[in-house]
């Protein structure tokens, strides 16, 4: 297949507002924004894998071995993909889990049948969020995230995808300025160390739910009235119970939100659960590139391995009718 008929499939990243945890530990609300900072999946069917491939290449093969156990028209060995991503990696943006949502909507496009149904994404996203569980124990925020698009209220459970409460489309005249902090998370011991927690009882713990929950519910009424002071203000009182009650922050990382607030005035707040990564806040589209430039400077001499990236949200994919699902692009 010439490379004019490449597949190529792109899915936005992933900021969490507030509720880091909550849609695995159930009983509590996240709130989940889709960045336009897209991971894409190129993949040339017939073309078998052997070029060497990104870090995460062994998902593509993991990917396509899930898939041949449930897909009859999956089989042979997998094809060759290239991967991108606009997000940073290990950052907190959920760039793996749009990775592994991309690698599934690529394969079982490559592999459909002519004329043949195609695999329903609900599906699809359902395989990405087992897959994802089976090697990390963690929850389904990101998958609904990356795969719905514009803004999501969640409900937590404790097994399974979280469920969707309401959706919003982010204000077109407001803008994600994202600060990656150049360290990087370790997800996966911080959702072991949880899970202890919780089997345990742990008191921090049930604190932490009830103050995330109330921050979820006001950052999502500032969503819902349009009022970019107030959701930095359930942003930050996100932040905070975080930090107090769960430790996931760092000194860098609190050194960056002073910066950020004297330098700018934009509160942020740090998006996932691990340790590291990348801080978020949000301003009007008009004050981006003034904020982003002052930030900029202020970093560059501290920290100079911090990067200031602006960004819009990605627009939901319910908003868009079928054949024009938003994070999937063909070449």
């Amino acid at each position: 297949m010439s490379e004019e008929e490449a597949i190529r499939v792109a899915v936005p990243c992933r900021a969490c507002l507030s509720g880091e945890d909550l849609d695995w530990l159930g009983d509590g609300r996240s709130v989940s924004l889709a960045l336009d900072l897209p991971t894409t999946v190129e993949v040339v069917p017939g073309e078998p894998s052997g070029a060497p491939q990104p870090a995460e290449s062994d998902w593509s093969a993991q990917v396509w071995t899930f898939l041949h156990e449930r897909l009859p028209e999956v089989h042979g060995p997998a094809p060759a993909v290239r991967v991108s991503s606009e997000a940073p990696s290990a950052s907190g943006l959920s760039s793996s889990t749009a990775l592994i949502v991309a690698l599934f909507r690529a394969f079982a496009r490559a592999a459909a049948v002519p004329g043949g149904e195609p695999v329903p994404d609900a599906l699809l996203v359902q395989w990405a969020y087992e897959f994802e569980f089976a090697r990390f124990n963690g929850g389904g925020m990101d998958h609904l995230a990356v795969a719905e698009g514009g803004a999501l209220l969640i409900d937590g459970r404790e097994r399974g995808l979280p469920v969707v409460r309401e959706r919003l489309e982010f204000p077109e005249d407001w803008r994600v300025v994202v600060v990656d902090s150049g360290t990087r998370k370790n997800t996966a011991d911080h959702i072991r160390t949880v899970r202890a927690q919780l089997a345990a009882g742990d008191p921090a713990l049930a604190a932490y739910r009830t103050e995330a929950d109330r921050a979820s519910g006001a950052a999502w009424a500032a969503l819902r009235r349009r009022d970019h002071e107030a959701l930095g203000e359930a942003m930050t009182r996100a932040h905070d119970a975080m930090r107090d009650f769960q430790g996931m922050s760092t000194p860098v990382l609190e050194e960056l939100r002073t910066l950020a607030l004297r330098a700018a005035g934009l509160p942020l707040k740090l998006s996932g659960a691990g340790g590291g990564g990348s801080l978020v806040g949000v301003c009007p589209a008009a004050d981006t590139p003034g904020v982003v430039a002052r930030l900029a400077d202020a970093l560059r001499a501290p920290f100079p391995l911090a990067r200031v990236i602006p960004a819009r949200a990605a627009p939901g994919s319910r908003s868009a009718r079928a054949g024009n699902r938003v994070g999937v692009s063909a070449g």
